[in-house]
């Protein structure tokens, strides 16, 4: 694998990955191109470059999370980082420290990189208008969660091809989901369409928000007619207020994917989740262990994914 496969570092027109609407299809490309190429040097035990050798990455991180915070580590690593982890409970914000003080405390120590996993949205773009260290978001409230979105897309990729006209169905608690925003934003950029279904109370208030290629399915039928893939979501109990799902057992009656659910989708239509996996409830262990279920390539493809952010927006810090 040669260097240039990589891209080139800074290359995006961006300088920090708040969340994925407003970035342009050729930024996303381009780190779908270069995850691509992470990917294969992961599967093949190739050298990769340093990029990140000498920066200092801060994975800011007041939220609870394994699959995130591992690949991204995991991806520092594998630049060559050293990163630093940060943990709410045990830092000065216990404390009443600010959060503004907090980061400029922390930059002041040498921070070139933030990582940010917060509970409240826009905090990405908070810290970002208070440092000068590159931002990445790795889930902010029930806003974004970019990364997650881009490696579904680059999941999706590599099975389906190009995206422009597949149809996607993403069912569950959408309108808590920062993941499912980040694919409503990336997806038809890409050229894809989705198909949204879920209790009326978890839909989002204003689908048409994210353009025509996103669209409210009548029915379970409808929304998995046709569909090139089927992403499902958890429902996000610590998200929303009571009193907007009768019961886990009456959801799973009505909206849980089982193996003759799934054959109203394509023939071989990929099933993603995003994790963790509420078994028994939004899918059944026969649909996600088996052979059109892509979830535990989600996860490998989120430290390619994590690599290709971090080498293209802080590769030549």
């Amino acid at each position: 694998m040669t260097k240039s496969a990589f891209g080139v570092s800074g290359s995006l027109s961006v300088r920090h990955l708040p969340g994925l609407r407003g970035v342009s299809r050729d930024d996303i490309l381009s780190i779908l191109q270069v995850a691509q190429a992470f990917r294969e040097a992961i599967d093949t035990h190739a050298p990769v470059p340093k990029s990140l050798s000498g920066v200092s990455v801060v994975n800011l991180f007041f939220e609870n999370s394994t699959r995130t915070r591992l690949s991204f580590e995991a991806a520092q690593k594998r630049l060559g980082a050293s990163p630093m982890n940060f943990s709410a409970a045990s830092s000065s914000t216990a404390k009443g420290e600010s959060l503004r003080d907090t980061v400029r405390n922390i930059q002041a120590l040498g921070a070139d990189v933030f990582v940010v996993r917060h509970s409240c949205a826009g905090t990405p773009d908070f810290i970002a208008s208070h440092t000068k260290a590159v931002v990445v978001n790795a889930g902010d409230g029930a806003c974004e969660h970019p990364t997650q979105g881009l490696l579904d897309a680059l999941t999706m990729q590599q099975r389906l091809g190009d995206l422009a006209e597949k149809r996607i169905a993403i069912i569950g608690d959408i309108r808590h989901s920062r993941v499912a925003r980040s694919n409503l934003w990336a997806l038809p950029t890409l050229g894809a369409t989705v198909r949204l279904w879920g209790p009326a109370t978890l839909l989002p208030r204003h689908p048409e928000a994210f353009g025509p290629s996103v669209t409210v399915a009548q029915s379970l039928e409808d929304a998995l007619d046709g569909a090139d893939a089927v992403m499902l979501l958890r429902i996000q109990h610590e998200r929303q207020s009571s009193g907007l799902l009768p019961s886990l057992r009456e959801y799973r009656h009505s909206f849980g994917l089982d193996k003759s659910r799934l054959t109203m989708a394509k023939p071989g239509a990929l099933v993603l989740h995003p994790g963790p996996i509420n078994r028994g409830i939004e899918v059944v262990s026969e649909v996600a262990d088996n052979d059109q279920s892509v979830i535990l390539e989600q996860v490998t493809n989120g430290v390619a994914v994590r690599m290709a952010v971090l080498h293209l927006l802080a590769g030549r810090l």
